[in-house]
């Protein structure tokens, strides 16, 4: 009997699944692509049904770059920011390709160490978000945030670096940009805004990270 004949074992189909976990921490697959290859995966009963969802995929281990960062044994990004480093794809492996923040007459704040996911919906009605992205991992090398606010705030703070495209549209409000206007690098890692604000702000700083501070006062 051939080879590719051979009905597959669980042991089999749990190795080619946690090669599509660490493809989609590494930015290899979307999570869409992730779910669509798992379906596939589970439906299979051979090996040779087996091979070509994972035919496209480097061997575990195998050296491919991060988008602007050299290698997949760097984790940190500009001014320390993760781009899906070693100990921060377990984090990224739990991606669900979005979240929602809701504050309404509240808030909400999502810091320190973070999962971005590829789209965050940020809503707020008479509320305020604060957004700290200094200590984040990014789950993919370009992120988007979505924003509906109408009479309340958004605070973003990223680390110097990071590239920022606003596109949102403002009625009676705005989205106000500080030092994320000089980054020029073409490899850096983008948060798009999108979304819109009424009667509402979004206001967004570039900082050095936490980690860099803490580093400098140990020395």
């Amino acid at each position: 009997m051939q080879p590719e004949h051979i009905r597959a074992s669980d042991a089999d189909r749990d190795q080619v699944a946690e090669r599509l976990r660490e493809a989609l921490a590494e930015g290899r697959l979307t999570p869409v692509e992730h779910e669509e290859r798992l379906d596939t995966l589970y439906r299979a009963k051979t090996i040779g049904e087996l091979a070509p969802i994972v035919s496209d995929l480097p061997s575990p281990g195998a050296p491919g770059p991060v988008p602007g960062y050299g290698g997949t044994d760097r984790s940190d990004g500009p001014d320390g920011m993760e781009i899906l480093g070693s100990d921060a794809r377990d984090l990224a492996g739990q991606s669900k390709g979005s979240e929602n923040l809701v504050a309404v007459f509240g808030g909400a704040e999502r810091r320190g160490r973070w999962l971005v996911e590829p789209r965050t919906n940020v809503s707020v009605l008479c509320g305020g978000v604060e957004l700290d992205l200094r200590e984040a991992v990014l789950s993919r090398h370009e992120v988007t945030i979505q924003l509906a606010v109408i009479m309340g705030g958004v605070d973003i703070t990223v680390p110097h670096g990071v590239r920022v495209i606003n596109n949102t549209s403002a009625i009676l409000g705005g989205a106000d940009l500080h030092g994320t206007d000089q980054v020029t690098d073409p490899n850096a890692p983008v948060v798009h805004l999108t979304g819109s604000c009424m009667l509402g702000g979004v206001d967004v700083k570039a900082k050095k990270s936490k980690k860099k501070r803490k580093d400098r006062r140990e020395k």
